[in-house]
């Protein structure tokens, strides 16, 4: 199947009450993983990278970057059956963002969520007008996670007022957007249990009809982190979002989930535990095969829970 829009993809997950997951990247072994197992799943899935990774890929060239990881997405989308897109995740910088377009991406998110409602919505209005020009969509955010995640760094957590997020829409036009409603980022999200502000999603839902977006969602299934933890990591204080609360908060209108420390997680698990089993191995396609193995299996359990398997 092409290589598809983004928009095009949460459109009918918006119309059909479930989820998709946007799974980050950095490199081809992920790419492979999670279209193995969106084929697998035979679900619809967005790949997504962050300002770091076009960094990454472009070896310190960022425009590159987005060229590098736009190829190979585009090339594997079309040779298989299920809808992939690629979108920009937290783009702060007009240079990440432009690249991003330029490179074919299906969606780019300007992330100004940092700065004063009227100040993110400005910029937001801005990023659109260039975007749409180019036939891109465009994800905003609006309040505040906690956490650390790549360079997505905030000391405090300011959720999103419904009315403010049906302004931010209407006088923006963005395509998607995400609401600040308790989550936050990395693999230390919560000091107990993990709370959501259902009624807010609803909320914001209601007011503004368009497809809205969970960051801040990976799960950090307990199995991924003791086996890493086996073989040498230090991952203890670990922990994410429950699969039935993912689940609560589709059914409020999430549409689409981030995910990136459960894949992070299963990666070095498998890597580790290769290593330690076969000390003399050197052929990194043999030891980043178990770990390939291991992502494409959180990415189908993550589909299977997103409600997006059998969907594509």
């Amino acid at each position: 199947m092409p290589y598809v829009k983004t928009k095009q993809i949460l459109e009918k997950a918006h119309n059909e009450n479930y989820a998709v997951g946007a799974f980050n990247v950095n490199d081809l072994e992920f790419v492979q993983a999670i279209i193995k197992a969106a084929v697998l799943e035979n679900s619809p899935a967005i790949i997504e990278v962050s300002e770091g990774a076009l960094k990454y890929a472009g070896d310190g060239d960022v425009e590159r970057g987005a060229f590098v990881l736009a190829s190979m997405v585009k090339h594997f989308a079309e040779t298989v059956s299920v809808p992939i897109a690629l979108h920009l995740d937290h783009g702060h910088d007009l240079k990440h963002i432009m690249a991003a377009i330029k490179a074919g991406f299906g969606s780019v998110m300007i992330d100004a969520s940092d700065k004063p409602f009227e100040e993110n919505m400005r910029i937001t209005r801005q990023i659109v007008e260039i975007a749409h020009a180019a036939g891109v969509a465009v994800e905003a955010e609006l309040g505040r996670l906690m956490g650390v995640e790549d360079n997505v760094v905030s000391a405090e957590s300011v959720l999103v007022h419904p009315d403010e997020a049906k302004e931010f829409v209407t006088q923006t036009q963005v395509d998607f957007l995400a609401p600040a409603v308790g989550t936050s980022h990395g693999a230390f999200k919560f000091k107990g249990e993990a709370k959501i502000d259902y009624d807010r999603i609803a909320a914001v839902k209601e007011l503004t009809q368009i497809p809205l977006v969970l960051h801040g969602a990976s799960g950090v299934p307990g199995k991924w982190v003791e086996l890493a933890e086996k073989y040498g990591a230090d991952l203890s204080g670990a922990k994410g979002v429950p699969d039935e609360v993912l689940q609560t908060a589709i059914s409020k209108g999430i549409n689409k989930v981030n995910m990136d420390t459960d894949l992070r997680i299963a990666f070095v698990a498998g890597l580790r535990k290769h290593l330690a089993e076969n000390p003399k191995e050197f052929d990194p396609r043999k030891y980043f095969s178990e770990a390939k193995d291991f992502v494409t299996e959180v990415v189908r359990d993550r589909m299977r829970v997103l409600g997006s398997a059998g969907k594509a």
